[in-house]
């Protein structure tokens, strides 16, 4: 089974809510609601990866010493294995937008679970209302 490696983020606002994104129809997993990242490429750190996404997904800039590693997903799906770190950002420039269609929520960490997520997400809902 073939492991893809995707780097993720819980963007923190100053009023402690979480952003979440919604795929976009036409993606796999559409209409479910995640964390913001991307998959991780050839040569690249999961670090450099967010940043690329998060400027690419949603017009903000960070940069790696706001990203602090906080939890990671591992789960199987039916024809892949997905490998998720997880980190948690409190600074960037810029308003996210969603630069791809998808819409996005600010929602606060006990509300979560009100956001039909993939699989691999759901567990780290746990992980973030412990650390927040």
């Amino acid at each position: 089974m073939k492991t893809i490696l995707v780097s993720a983020v819980a963007l923190i606002d100053v009023d402690g809510r979480i952003l979440l994104t919604q795929r976009p129809e036409g993606k796999s997993m559409a209409g479910l609601w995640e964390f913001p990242g991307g998959k991780i490429e050839p040569g690249e750190t999961p670090e450099a990866a967010l940043i690329r996404e998060l400027h690419e997904e949603l017009g903000i800039e960070t940069w790696q010493s706001c990203l602090a590693p906080l939890t990671f997903a591992s789960h199987s799906y039916d024809d892949f294995h997905l490998l998720m770190p997880l980190f948690a950002c409190r600074k960037w420039e810029g308003t996210p937008q969603g630069r791809e269609g998808q819409t996005l929520k600010w929602a606060r960490v006990n509300e979560l679970r009100n956001y039909p997520m993939p699989p691999a997400d759901i567990p780290l809902i746990a992980m973030l209302r412990d650390w927040l």
